[in-house]
């Protein structure tokens, strides 16, 4: 017979299915934008990137980059709500807050070390580059203090670095080298050939984005714990209130767009800036990210081959870090093995090395939680 104290631990050491889901979805989307960005010659990218939009006169290419804008705001808002949830079953079992908060400087310290080390010349680049993963490493390191002060504050202030991020203009910075780098760390996307640095993803407004992801983590552990598919209700509505208010926010054509709709095509209307993330841009694939997550919680009572599907995509949501530090080079590299040119595939051969890397993903995914679980204790418990 259970005791009560065994019970309360085996539910605090379940994962929730519905986030592994959501993270696996959007990491099967953001394999496909970087199979394409590394071989489709139709593929353009830097949306919003200095005020400019690159020209797409093809539909089809337009909405398969679009599809992909979901990627980065996920990472950052489930990021957030794994360290709340991670935070509080530490705190359930008698961890110190020293502990706590050293794990997620580590976290966040390894984080930056691939991103240097495998993610940078993955993507061929010869600059130190700050993207997606280094972002979320200084954003840990930042939350190991931030997550200190209580929710309610975390939540106001990610909501006043959302809303208010585009005002800050931080071109008074001295034109100097270190105060360069210090401007595309913290706010301004850029590159400097003189320096050899570049970004695409800056603390501001992304810590923002992390922070929400938290509150919804305290959120979550503090009320809908014990009964998850509560949530598929506020997390619908949520999700169509805020690509409601996308809508509202395009048709305006002012506040939120770094990037005007320049027409009524559906090409002008999804034209968001990503470089820095405009409010058009947040509303739509955080409202598009809620609504995936709604249909996770329905999903985990799904049987036979629907069931075997979804648990595959969980299994990339498991092993999120190890998927992201592997597909880069085999996707990079793996046309090469047949001789094939860069920029030379068209979308149906770059559809066959997307599905093609996700098999040979799902295999090395297997293994890598296997041998994660066997050894718990070591560094891959960081990854």
């Amino acid at each position: 017979m259970y005791t009560l104290s065994y019970v309360l631990e085996t539910k605090q050491n379940l994962r929730l299915g519905f986030i592994d889901f959501t993270r696996g979805f959007v990491m099967i989307l953001m394999a496909w934008d970087h199979v394409s960005g590394f071989w489709n010659p139709g593929k353009m990218g830097g949306e919003g990137l200095g005020g400019n939009f690159p020209r797409y006169t093809d539909l089809v290419q337009f909405l398969l980059r679009f599809m992909t804008h979901i990627c980065a705001p996920t990472f950052l808002f489930l990021a957030g709500t794994s360290l709340a949830i991670s935070t509080w079953k530490r705190r359930s079992r008698g961890e110190s807050e020293f502990n706590i908060s050293k794990r997620m400087v580590i976290r966040g310290i390894i984080l930056l070390i691939l991103s240097h080390y495998i993610v940078r010349p993955s993507f061929g680049m010869r600059n130190i580059y700050f993207g997606v993963i280094a972002c979320i490493g200084v954003c840990f390191i930042l939350f190991s203090i931030g997550r200190k002060i209580s929710t309610i504050m975390i939540l106001v202030l990610s909501i006043i670095i959302i809303l208010f991020n585009q005002y800050i203009n931080l071109n008074w910075l001295p034109n100097e080298p270190f105060w360069t780098i210090l401007k595309i760390i913290i706010h301004d996307p850029g590159s400097s050939r003189t320096i050899g640095f570049s970004g695409l993803y800056p603390v501001l407004p992304w810590i923002g984005v992390m922070g929400l992801g938290w509150c919804f983590g305290d959120y979550l552990t503090k009320t809908y714990w014990n009964d998850t598919n509560k949530l598929v209700t506020p997390l619908t509505i949520s999700g169509v209130i805020s690509i409601c208010l996308f809508i509202i926010v395009r048709w305006i054509n002012g506040y939120g767009n770094l990037v005007n709709r320049s027409g009524t095509s559906i090409i002008a209307w999804l034209s968001i800036s990503k470089y820095p993330p405009s409010i058009a841009y947040l509303l739509s694939t955080l409202g598009l990210m809620s609504l995936i997550l709604a249909i996770g919680l329905k999903l985990e009572t799904a049987k036979s081959i629907l069931k075997a599907a979804v648990n595959i995509v969980k299994l990339f949501g498991q092993t999120a870090l190890f998927f992201y530090m592997v597909h880069l080079p085999l996707y990079r590299n793996l046309p090469s093995l047949l001789n094939i040119k860069r920029y030379s595939l068209n979308l149906s051969g770059v559809a066959v090395f997307w599905v093609l890397g996700l098999c040979l993903l799902w295999g090395l995914c297997n293994v890598f939680l296997r041998i994660k679980r066997r050894y718990s204790n070591s560094l891959l418990q960081y990854i």
